[in-house]
């Protein structure tokens, strides 16, 4: 078979296949065009999911005649001044969306130069393009597409629901809104989707409120600022700015991380994977924190055309950028201490006031004045009981496991009435002198503890709520922070067994585990081949002496043989120092003397992290009084 040229209406075709999958990616492609104009009003309306009609509406720098009959021919543009591809710093530059739209779908375009005081107008039709023709409109540009992929019509095949169109049409926007604070855009035609963001300052202040527009209020509480930098040796600058969520504000899906490259939208797999190093001890697997962040770069340190739709993106040192986003991110997760969502008490909240709600539809009737349907007739009626006083005639006795306040005004110290299980030898004290001088302060960020419930949780109170502590996780926490850094400035210290422990396993378990010997050595744990299918345990780290050895090895052994080799060291260091601190921690079901839960929180205080445990889920909710007034009606 010969070879020939294409038609070159087949040519637009086949270019329209890589650069309009769908009715987003035309938008996007147009919008782009807006952005690069200047235009500072941009308006977005389609119908049928952009299937029937996409119309961008925008007040930028517009075209001229002879402009306007170039912008539909292939490869024309007015992005490359130079030529150099090395040196693109717009957003729209490929020289191809017009051209492909316009060979699959009807495309109209009217512009008009601010300079001018008459618009242009061009159509293609299926690739037949129109002469230009004099119009009527404000300077500014208005694009509308017809019809898409009419003359395709076997890939209307290959499009979704009109809600799911949409809702791509949507994300593609939101993204573009996101990398543009000072734009107002707005989206209309869908009853799903639709939105109208007004322009907001180009600052940090104006980027969080667009960020809050787009992802939800509650960002605003959950948010931690970024802005760092690096060099590379050659002097190429690359910088790091925007807003990361606390560890415990997370999502299901990715759908809440958007990430910018000089102010390209992106779904980088290096950015990606960076984020989820950042995270990496914070959030659990399954979940994704909500980021906003935006990465600048001169325009030969990245390649952004290594992607028809301009996606993804290629680094010229991508080890620095990747450098620079883990140590952003992981300086700023440090920075917010014990911080934790705001959303933990709303959900709380909410859960209460559901059961309430419900318990009240199902509790029987009782008859004024306390009579009892359950009481024979004539038994004497039991005395009416009050919470907070001994479980006698005059009042209730205090739940199981509740340590009951003797009035708040005495001070935390005498607010309990804990019976330990076990009388200690010695009163128990906070290890931190500062600590000791406030533990009693309510002025505090978590407070001052009030009590203990089912020996697990911790109440405390501050100025204007309160606060419930998981006392395990909690101290998961701070064990496993004191274990990091301790590894990180020399090593851990470490306390030999007098006689070592057997720890009997099942083979493939033990040998898993001496497998990595020499790295449970480097964390203070010494284990030896003892027979099959045992290891002696002849040191372990100093701070978890008192600890269940046996069920830590066994516990390791599994961890070890899960990760199966694959997980870089580092990780794996960290994951074998968790399951050690999770050993370590205070149990769920130990009663503690106020002392030593002041003490926990004024360390929560201080510990990076600390606002969620190991396996990311939160150490603390609080609930304001606000709330807690709500619940009774008061408010």
């Amino acid at each position: 078979m010969p070879v020939r040229r294409l038609d070159p209406i087949l040519i637009d075709r086949i270019a329209a296949g890589e650069v309009v999958e769908r009715p987003a990616s035309a938008i996007k492609e147009l919008v782009e065009n807006a952005l690069d104009a200047g235009a500072r009003r941009i308006a977005v309306r389609i119908e049928s999911a952009g299937r029937a009609l996409i119309r961008v509406t925008d007040d930028g720098s517009g075209m001229d005649a002879a402009d306007l009959a170039l912008a539909i021919e292939r490869h024309a543009t007015s992005k490359l001044p130079d030529g150099d591809l090395l040196d693109i710093s717009t957003l729209g530059f490929r020289g191809e969306a017009l051209p492909s739209i316009g060979s699959v779908a009807r495309l109209d375009i009217v512009s008009r130069t601010a300079a001018s005081s008459l618009a242009h107008a061009v159509t293609v039709d299926a690739g037949a393009v129109s002469q230009v023709r004099p119009a009527s409109r404000s300077p500014g540009t208005t694009v509308e597409v017809r019809d898409l992929f009419g003359a395709t019509p076997a890939r209307l095949k290959f499009l979704k629901s009109d809600r799911a169109e949409a809702t791509a049409v949507s994300d593609a926007l939101r993204r573009l809104a996101m990398a543009n604070p000072a734009v107002h855009l707005s989206l209309e035609g869908t009853p799903t989707v639709g939105f109208d963001y007004l322009a907001c300052a180009d600052d940090d202040e104006g980027r969080l409120t667009r960020i809050c527009q787009i992802v939800g209020d509650d960002f605003a509480l959950n948010a931690l600022p970024v802005r760092a930098s690096r060099a590379s040796p050659d002097g190429e600058g690359v910088e790091l700015s925007g807003f990361v969520g606390l560890p415990t504000f997370h999502r299901g899906t990715r759908d809440g991380q958007y990430l910018f490259v000089n102010g390209r939208p992106v779904r980088d797999k290096l950015l990606t994977s960076a984020l989820y190093a950042g995270y990496m001890d914070y959030v659990p697997r399954d979940r994704f924190p909500v980021v906003a962040l935006d990465l600048r770069c001169g325009p030969r340190a990245v390649d952004v055309n290594v992607h028809p739709a301009k996606a993804e993106v290629r680094f010229r040192d991508s080890n620095l950028v990747r450098g620079l986003v883990v140590s952003a991110v992981r300086d700023a997760l440090s920075g917010a201490l014990h911080r934790a969502s705001t959303t933990g008490g709303a959900r709380t909240v909410e859960a209460l006031a559901a059961r309430a709600s419900a318990m009240s539809h199902e509790a029987p009737a009782r008859p004024a004045g306390g009579w009892d349907a359950s009481r024979s007739p004539g038994a004497p009626a039991e005395p009416r009981r009050t919470f907070g006083a001994p479980a006698d005639p005059r009042g209730y006795g205090a739940p199981r496991g509740f340590a009951p306040s003797r009035g708040l005004e005495e001070g935390p110290q005498a607010s309990f009435a804990v019976e330990p299980s076990a009388p200690p030898a010695a009163p128990v004290r906070a290890a931190d002198p500062e600590a000791e001088v406030a533990v009693a302060d309510e002025d505090a960020p978590l407070g001052a503890a009030r009590a203990q419930f089912h020996e697990t949780y911790i109440l405390a109170q501050t100025r204007d709520g309160v606060i419930i502590v998981d006392q395990h996780a909690a101290h998961e926490r701070l064990v496993y922070e004191r274990l990091k850094q301790a590894r990180a400035s020399g090593g851990i210290g470490r306390q030999m067994m007098l006689i070592p422990a057997v720890v009997e396993m099942p083979p493939d378990d033990a040998a898993a585990l001496l497998d990595e010997a020499e790295a449970l050595s480097g964390l203070g744990l010494g284990v030896e081949a003892f027979g099959r299918g045992a290891v002696a345990v002849t040191e372990v780290p100093a701070a978890l002496g008192n600890g269940d050895t046996a069920r830590l090895v066994r516990d390791l052994a599994e961890v070890i043989k899960a990760e199966g080799g694959t997980v870089p060291l580092e990780r794996r260091l960290d994951h074998y120092l968790a399951t050690m601190a999770c050993h370590h921690s205070v149990r769920a079901g130990r009663r503690l003397q106020p002392d030593e839960m002041n003490a926990l929180l004024r360390e929560m205080e201080r510990t990076p992290g600390s606002g969620q445990c190991n396996h990311g889920r939160p150490t603390w909710i609080e609930l304001k009084l606000a709330d807690v007034e709500r619940l009774f009606g008061r408010r």
